[in-house]
């Protein structure tokens, strides 16, 4: 999840038109040698904080279901977790670094949530809003001091930016519907004690192996059942969909 998050603040800052101007887009730790590296006007967006929002935590798990509405997995339902992000613009001139700064807080606090165009692989299957916090009083992570501090560099100006994501819940798959009946075969284990046979508490214990192949045995009918025919309970049937779903190219049902 953190990395389709990356992914998805690199495209949002990639569609304000920062790449097409030589400016490059990292996530690197802005530690004092990495500053002293950098060789190219640069937005830094370090990643220095990961805090669950237990508020959000939520018990139980979702059926999961095909295009016939059978279900096929239980997912359990997904925690939500804030992400800290340190950003900062780095260039040759104070004045070119709050010029592009400022330029990253208008594209950040155009939209309260993560486009859903620009979200990926687990992000886009949950299909929920992957919210933004923009410069806000970022409560409950390291101060932006300690953040620095922690670096070994030297404060300069950055925005703080905090995206609430959700990790998905594990996946349980479910077994393949029940589509035959019962079948009860039985096994002759009655002896004729003072005939020369076996009492029953003589006869050897019944197995698998014991069962004659050939035996079609009963298949069980259940009470106020009806006939399922040739096919018998595998006979293909209509399937009722779960509320609110709908079969492809089908109405609601």
């Amino acid at each position: 999840m953190i990395h389709e998050v990356d992914e998805a603040l690199r495209l949002l800052l990639v569609e304000s038109g920062l790449q097409e101007r030589g400016i490059e887009l990292v996530f690197d730790s802005p530690t004092r040698d990495w500053a002293a590296r950098r060789n190219a006007p640069t937005v830094s967006v370090f990643l220095y904080g990961i805090r669950e929002d237990v508020s959000r935590r939520q018990a139980g798990s979702a059926e999961q279901h095909d295009a016939d509405g059978v279900v096929v997995a239980w997912r359990s339902a997904p925690r939500w977790f804030e992400l800290a992000y340190l950003v900062t613009a780095w260039t040759n001139r104070a004045q070119d670094e709050h010029r592009l700064l400022s330029e990253v807080l208008r594209c950040l606090t155009a939209t309260d949530a993560l486009p859903a165009r620009l979200l990926t692989g687990t992000l886009a299957e949950l299909g929920l809003t992957v919210g933004l916090e923009t410069a806000g009083r970022g409560e409950g992570m390291p101060s932006v001091s300690d953040v620095w501090s922690a670096l070994g560099g030297e404060l300069k100006p950055s925005i703080d930016l905090r995206v609430l994501a959700p990790l998905s819940g594990q996946r349980a798959p479910a077994g393949p519907p029940v589509t035959d009946g019962l079948v009860l075969r039985a096994v002759d284990r009655s002896g004729k004690d003072g005939e020369g046979g076996e009492s029953d508490e003589d006869a050897p214990e019944a197995t698998a192996d014991s069962v004659d192949p050939a035996d079609p045995g009963r298949r069980l009918r259940y009470e106020g059942g009806t006939d399922p025919g040739a096919d018998g309970f595998a006979a293909p049937r209509e399937r009722r969909l779960p509320p609110g779903r709908r079969r492809r190219g089908g109405a609601p049902r």
